[in-house]
């Protein structure tokens, strides 16, 4: 987190990009060890051989959901924290759509704009963001998600 944003703050940012998080490579290692890690193996991920042979995308691709989970790390680059917070935690998303297939050694980012800010009670606040994960040299993203996102202050 690049600094720290009161909620009177974020609320004059809402409809507003906030950052984009640095470049990260999704190479076969870090593939395989997410397939690992959900038991994940279909072959489109893991065998870049058949993936070459009998898939449109010419080699092996990231889970869908291994981009998805570079949210969390993305969002540490490039959206400000909440000032006084104690902790943030996932609430959900309220939209994900997979556009666009990353293929292995291909680099994604993540771009954040604030949605909304919703104080919950006088410990939580509820912010969600719209977010899109962009491929490098691509023109169409990996993904595009509505992330719902709870902080304790």
């Amino acid at each position: 987190m690049a600094k720290t944003i009161t909620i009177a703050e974020a609320e004059g940012l809402i409809g507003q990009e906030l950052g984009v998080s640095d470049w990260t490579l999704i190479d076969q290692e870090r593939i395989n060890k997410f397939a690992d890690v959900t038991a994940d193996w279909q072959f489109i991920h893991i065998d870049p051989e058949r993936a070459k042979a009998e898939t449109p995308f010419g080699g092996t691709i990231a889970h869908g959901y291994l981009t998805l989970s570079l949210l969390a790390g993305f969002a540490y680059q490039a959206a400000p924290g909440f000032e006084g917070a104690k902790m943030g935690v996932n609430y959900g998303m309220n939209k994900v759509r997979f556009l666009a297939p990353v293929r292995v050694d291909s680099k994604v980012r993540g771009r954040f704009a604030l949605k909304s800010i919703e104080k919950k009670s006088e410990t939580s606040i509820m912010a969600i963001y719209d977010v899109t994960v962009e491929i490098e040299g691509e023109d169409k993203p990996a993904l595009i998600a509505e992330w719902v996102t709870m902080v304790f202050v």
